[in-house]
């Protein structure tokens, strides 16, 4: 069986998998947000028609992970809601979708992406790490999960 990673764009049709995806791997490690519950009920709203962008990553046609790419400035953007479907695990979908993710904000003129996380998402962590994100300062930020601000110059 072919393991081959495809990135495709939003379409109102996997609204419904984002926020299924996304619930998932938070009830997994933390908790669904207030912030959480306000941007996966309603992505096309919160993301596409402000200038962001959501992806999935497919295999053999099926969903195995998404993504999205929060608009912050004409030159930066926000690595946001990325979570992999369990089941997909072990098919190097994150790092597609990394990889993606970078190729597509240069691609948007970005400078820079930056991201929120937690340092209790080792992998996460490294992963990031291994695509270039270096940590910063913190500063406000909306999730009460994030203990860490990562960014890497485009």
């Amino acid at each position: 069986m072919s393991t081959t990673v495809e990135i495709i764009d939003f379409r109102d049709d996997l609204a419904q998998r984002f926020k299924e995806l996304n619930v998932a791997w938070l009830k997994k490690y933390f908790y669904v947000e207030p912030i959480d519950e306000e941007m996966l009920s309603n992505p096309k709203a919160y993301f596409i028609d402000k200038g962001s962008h959501i992806f999935f990553a497919t295999i053999n046609g099926e969903v195995a992970g998404t993504f999205a790419l929060i608009k912050q400035d004409d030159e930066s953007y926000e690595l946001s809601k990325m979570a992999v479907d369990e089941t997909f695990q072990g098919n190097k979908v994150g790092n597609r979708m990394l990889a993606f993710c970078l190729e597509k904000a240069a691609d948007l003129g970005a400078k820079k992406v930056i991201l929120y996380s937690n340092t209790l998402l080792g992998p996460a962590i490294h992963l990031y790490k291994k695509y270039g994100f270096v940590e910063v300062p913190l500063g406000n930020v909306d999730y009460e999960r994030a203990n860490i601000k990562m960014e890497k110059q485009l």
